[in-house]
């Protein structure tokens, strides 16, 4: 693993460099630009493995964690998926109208919406999880497995140095 760590250093562009005179910055070499095409590579995957459940990448990590967790408010669950509440609220408010969640009123806070899986949504995560394992695993699939190991590694460190970004989501 020290040895992909190094290589891949020793290729990598100076990011603190200045751009004064510098030579162009393919997009190849931009974290930014390289997140981003991993993510739409994903959510290619998973619309294609998850399409016949109808949820989407941040509906399936809402459920998942509603079915760790078992109820969660809806500000939690933001925290967790580090989105804002209202992006959050919304993909809450449409897993409640196929009845795969319960949103109520919290009896310890009357301002706080408590979310829960109702039985149709445990079945739902329950039949799509092998399906949205699958795009995981196809997602990183040109990498052996140490080297997934690696990638979820440094982006996990890349996150955590970021935490003071939207949602902190604590990923351990």
């Amino acid at each position: 693993m020290d040895e992909v760590v190094a290589e891949s250093r020793a290729s990598a562009p100076d990011l603190e460099a200045g751009t004064a005179g510098a030579a162009p910055w393919p997009l190849s070499e931009r974290p930014g630009f390289l997140a981003r095409r991993m993510h739409q590579i994903h959510v290619s995957l998973f619309s294609e493995r998850c399409a016949a459940f109808r949820v989407t990448p941040l509906q399936y990590s809402l459920l998942s964690l509603l079915r760790d967790l078992g109820a969660a408010d809806q500000t939690t669950l933001a925290n967790a998926v580090a989105l804002d509440r209202t992006t959050t609220t919304g993909a809450l408010k449409r897993l409640a109208a196929r009845g795969l969640v319960n949103r109520a009123t919290s009896a310890a806070d009357r301002r706080a919406q408590l979310c829960r899986l109702t039985p149709a949504g445990e079945a739902l995560h329950a039949a799509m999880e092998a399906a949205a394992h699958e795009a995981h695993a196809l997602t990183v699939a040109a990498l052996d497995a140490q080297d997934q190991a690696l990638l979820i590694g440094l982006l996990r460190r890349v996150i955590a140095g970021h935490d003071d970004r939207r949602g902190g989501a604590d990923l351990d």
